[in-house]
C-alpha cells in the first residue's frame, strides 16, 4: 500500500454509511483522486471543519492496487472558501466550478494546468473578484484546456479573421465566420471574441482592471454554455440548479442566470 500526499483541491464531498464521507479532489501532481475519510462524520473527527469544497489543502492518502478509492489519511487546510460560502449565489457558484472541474479532469491524470486554473480562480474570488468574470474566464478555460474551444482567432473552415465577430453553429461545435457558421448560428460580438482572446494572455486580476460589460459576460456565459452542453449532451446539474435559483431571486419562473 504507497502512501501519496500532494497540495489539492476538494471538489465534491458526499456521505458514505453512518461515519465516512466520500471526497473527490484534485491534486497538483496526481491529478483527480476519489477516497474515503473514515470518521470524517464524527463530532471529533480529525477531519472536522476541514472537507469543504474548494477549499485547498494538503492532502495525505494510501492507495491499494485494484481499488477505485483510496483511504485518506491527512488533510491539512491551507486555504479555507470563506467568501464562497458567504451566501446562496456564492455557494452555488461554487458547487458550479467544483462540478466542471470533476466533470473534466481525468482520473489518475495529472494536469497541473487545470489545477493552476482552479487554484487562481478560488483566490481571486477570495480576495473579491467579480463573480460572474472569474466565472466566464474559468469556463472558457476548462473548455479551452480540454481541447475543445481554442482561441477564437480565424475561421477553422475558411481562414477569415474572427477578430470583428463570429458566430457559434447551432451544432455548438466551434466559432466560425458568419458567411460559414449558415443559418440559426449564435452571434458572437466582437467584445464577446476580444474577452476570448484577451484569456489568453492577461490573468484575472489584470483583466479585472479593465473588465467587460455585463452584457459582454452574459454573452460570453451563453457561448461557453453552448459548447459545454454539445460537448457533454447535457447541461450540468450544479448550473441547473443555479439557474433556476437566480430565477427565483429575480422572480422570474426559471431558466438560467448569468452566472
Amino acid at each position: 500500500m504507497r502512501r501519496h500526499q500532494d497540495e489539492a483541491i476538494l471538489l465534491q464531498v458526499t456521505d458514505l454509511q453512518e461515519a465516512d464521507r466520500i471526497v473527490e479532489f484534485l491534486t497538483l501532481a496526481e491529478g483527480k483522486r476519489r477516497g474515503v475519510a473514515r470518521g470524517a462524520k464524527r463530532r471529533f473527527s480529525r477531519f472536522a471543519g476541514e472537507l469543504q469544497p474548494l477549499a485547498k489543502v494538503r492532502a495525505g492518502w494510501f492507495e491499494k492496487e485494484g481499488r477505485d478509492l483510496v483511504r485518506i489519511s491527512e488533510i491539512e487546510l491551507i486555504r479555507a472558501p470563506k467568501r464562497l460560502v458567504g451566501d446562496l449565489e456564492s455557494i452555488l457558484l461554487a458547487a458550479c466550478l467544483a462540478e466542471q472541474m470533476a466533470t473534466f479532469a481525468q482520473e489518475g491524470e495529472p494536469s497541473p494546468k487545470l489545477y493552476r486554473l482552479l487554484d487562481s480562480t478560488v483566490e481571486a474570488l477570495e480576495s473579491g473578484l467579480d463573480p460572474a468574470l472569474a466565472a466566464r474566464y474559468f469556463e472558457a478555460w476548462v473548455l479551452r484546456l480540454s481541447g475543445l474551444f481554442p482561441t477564437p482567432e480565424e475561421c477553422p473552415q475558411c481562414a477569415a479573421s474572427l477578430i470583428d465577430g463570429a458566430a457559434l453553429p447551432a451544432s455548438g461545435e466551434a466559432l466560425l465566420c458568419r458567411d460559414c457558421a449558415g443559418p440559426g448560428a449564435f452571434p458572437v460580438s466582437r467584445a464577446a471574441i476580444s474577452f476570448l482572446r484577451r484569456i489568453s494572455r492577461e490573468n484575472l486580476p489584470r483583466i479585472s482592471g479593465d473588465p467587460p460589460t455585463a452584457a459582454t459576460l452574459a454573452e460570453v456565459a451563453e457561448v461557453t454554455g453552448r459548447v459545454r452542453r454539445h460537448f457533454l449532451g447535457h447541461e450540468l446539474k450544479s448550473y441547473v440548479v443555479l439557474g433556476k435559483a437566480l430565477a427565483r431571486l429575480a422572480g422570474g419562473p426559471g431558466g438560467r442566470g448569468e452566472r
